[in-house]
């Protein structure tokens, strides 16, 4: 059983009620169940707050109310943004996504070694090369 971090795209699609693969949601729901983790990063909220300003997403309450609703869930872990994550960061192996969101998300997946569900394809790509767990949602 893997230990499950949600990268934003996930929790966007499952915070609005959005289908995600079968396959993911069924580790998800076996991580919950068998005491694995399901956690989230910190660096989500700022994730939500640049999309709701682009108008890239529209929520139904301020950015801040959702973002803590859906980590208040049962089963949610919110990780911590150490300053070895963020270094980290800015030192993967291979050739990381550019975006420093992306980057963070795979720096706290490979510190605290949690498989990353995500539907972003430069982490997608990234996890291809060997450099961190992803599950494709």
């Amino acid at each position: 059983m893997s230990n499950l971090l949600l990268d934003t795209c996930a929790v966007v699609w499952i915070g609005m009620g959005e289908t995600i693969d079968k396959a993911a949601m069924e580790q998800i729901n076996e991580a919950y169940h068998e005491d694995g983790k399901v956690c989230m990063s910190p660096i989500t909220a700022w994730e939500l707050a640049a999309l709701a300003n682009k108008e890239r997403i529209r929520l139904a309450r301020s950015v801040l109310d959702w973002f803590e609703s859906f980590a208040a869930q049962d089963g949610i872990t919110m990780t911590l943004l150490s300053p070895r994550i963020l270094v980290n960061s800015w030192e993967l192996p291979g050739t990381p996504p550019n975006d420093p969101a992306d980057r963070i998300m795979i720096s706290t997946a490979r510190t605290l070694n949690l498989s990353i569900v995500t539907r972003d394809k430069p982490i997608l790509d990234y996890s291809s090369q060997g450099h961190v767990q992803a599950i494709h949602c």
